[in-house]
């Protein structure tokens, strides 16, 4: 008994030694919310608002001890539909979440997906944010009363691009514009792009006559004096742009976006209140704030069930308004 009772607490001090570590404080496990291999899907391409969103929160998860390596990855296509459908198909994988906004509601609609949100876990909206009416450092319009003019007098003749399908919000939003402004939303020649990343090069290079996207995503091109803010759509002014409210440029109409987290479909209670946990800490988190207010965020935390009533919503929302513009 003498010779193995220093080998016994030999062993607890070996223990004690190596297990904290697995528990250190910052991993995310002293406050259930550490994930192990979560991924997290952007359903459009890089540079996008689903993208930078994504890389955002995961990012703030893993600085502010949440969990560990969070996986980003992008699989584009169809405006978002294409990532919905792979995400529907990973039934009860409680470590893959997807980013997502209004954009895929309204691709659902257009494409006619055979995948909807209703066949997913809502986790959780983050953000609200408006769109802003962008055109190059070389455009002719200098405010939104000069394009405008152009607009009406040739509505096939000036291509609009926009970071989404049709249905989503950036096409939602030029054709609210359109309606307000007397044209015919039929009559708009909206080219859609798979995310804002793609949209920037065509505004850039004068491809496209005038752009519409959210206000995160430009920031540092608007900051370069590469592109020119013509307007935002909603109720207020964004601080730190000089640019004025469509109500305030004579269009009566006003527009924001919104983006959020969805998981696949049969996930344990125990899961989902995992994933929905893991979200509602980041959100309360200082680097997520921080965070907010870099990007020209609104925070429009809901969560869970709620969050679940809120995409209902918005579905028929959505619905109702491509077939009051005849979409």
């Amino acid at each position: 008994m003498r010779l193995r009772t220093p080998l016994a607490l030999l062993g607890a001090a070996l223990l004690l030694l190596v297990g904290p570590p697995l528990l250190q404080p910052g991993s995310g496990s002293d406050t259930g919310t550490h994930i192990p291999g979560l991924r997290l899907m952007v359903p459009n391409t890089p540079g996008g608002g689903y993208d930078i969103t994504a890389r955002t929160a995961a990012k703030n998860a893993e600085e502010a001890g949440l969990t560990g390596d969070v996986e980003v990855f992008n699989l584009p296509g169809a405006g978002g539909t294409v990532g919905l459908a792979s995400l529907v198909g990973e039934h009860g994988n409680g470590r893959l979440a997807m980013s997502m906004g209004l954009g895929v509601v309204g691709a659902v609609h257009t494409n006619k997906a055979p995948r909807t949100l209703s066949d997913t876990t809502p986790i959780a909206r983050l953000t609200e944010e408006q769109d802003i009416v962008v055109v190059s450092k070389n455009s002719p319009y200098r405010t939104l009363g000069d394009l405008l003019a152009a607009w009406k007098a040739a509505p096939g003749k000036l291509p609009v691009g926009g970071g989404s399908s049709p249905g989503g919000p950036d096409h939602l939003a030029p054709m609210l514009m359109a309606q307000a402004a007397g044209i015919p939303p039929k009559s708009v020649n909206y080219v859609p792009f798979d995310g804002g990343g793609e949209l920037l090069a065509s505004i850039l290079g004068d491809k496209v006559a005038f752009g519409v996207s959210g206000v995160g995503e430009y920031l540092d091109q608007i900051e370069a004096g590469e592109l020119r803010v013509l307007a935002v759509t909603g109720a207020q002014r964004v601080p730190g742009l000089d640019a004025p409210t469509l109500r305030e440029s004579g269009l009566d109409t006003e527009f924001t976006n919104w983006r959020g987290i969805v998981a696949p479909p049969g996930l344990t209670e125990t899961e989902r209140d995992k994933l929905v946990g893991l979200v509602t800490r980041l959100h309360d988190s200082p680097q997520w704030r921080a965070s907010l207010e870099k990007n020209g965020w609104t925070d429009a935390f809901l969560a869970g069930e709620e969050f679940g009533a809120f995409l209902d919503a918005q579905d028929q929302r959505v619905a109702d308004v491509l077939k009051e513009l005849g979409l």
